[in-house]
């Protein structure tokens, strides 16, 4: 018995050594050395006003400005004018829900309702609606312009997405398509540590870029 009460007894000061301390002393070193990602990944404008985060997406729906992937919930469920950061039943509405439309590809085959007429599902009348939006803005559709990411606050959107839209947008700032190209590869994070994901270009960062260059 007393053998197996010291065991017990060095088990739990190794366990509270590496959960007590070592861990939260290692967090702590990682906050100090890497301060933009502890925090956040904050990005402020030129005026040093928190603008947006680099991990969340946000909505732009004008010509000017570079698209993201649609999004099932709010990326920000007040406007500026409704928010109120003293009010704390807002909080949790700062950045919108995150979270899935958990529609399942069944959700797209056109069905009879009671009445024998063409019930058109959710999912396949958000696509067709997305689709025909961005034609008629002369943006030839891929799948992350058409499709909703898991978590429905992805930031970026893929290189073929943005190129698609640098036409538009370089038309309606009345700049050279090259500029934007530009713009465009210097908003491109690439895989992480060089081995997992794909490239992506970060939307918010980008059009924070083009609103720069015309004002410089």
């Amino acid at each position: 018995m007393i053998r197996e009460m010291m065991i017990a007894i060095r088990a739990t000061l190794v366990l509270w050594i590496l959960t007590a301390l070592i861990y939260p002393f290692f967090m702590l070193s990682v906050g100090l050395i890497l301060p933009y990602q502890a925090n956040g990944s904050l990005i402020k404008n030129t005026q040093g006003q928190v603008i947006g985060s680099a991990l969340i997406g946000q909505s732009f729906t004008d010509e000017r400005y570079f698209w993201s992937r649609p999004s099932t919930t709010n990326y920000s469920s007040f406007t500026t004018q409704e928010f109120d950061p003293k009010n704390p039943d807002n909080i949790a509405q700062r950045t919108g829900i995150s979270g899935a439309s958990n529609l399942a590809p069944s959700n797209t085959q056109q069905l009879l309702n009671d009445n024998r007429q063409p019930n058109t599902p959710d999912l396949l009348k958000r696509i067709n609606e997305t689709v025909a939006q961005l034609k008629q803005a002369n943006i030839q559709p891929t799948a992350d312009l058409v499709y909703t990411s898991g978590s429905s606050l992805d930031p970026h959107i893929s290189i073929e997405a943005a190129r698609a839209q640098i036409d538009r947008v370089a038309k309606a700032r009345s700049l050279d398509t090259n500029q934007v190209e530009i713009l465009v590869s210097k908003a491109t994070d690439g895989r992480f540590i060089g081995i997992f994901g794909e490239p992506g270009v970060n939307v918010l960062k980008l059009n924070l870029a083009l609103d720069l260059l015309i004002r410089g």
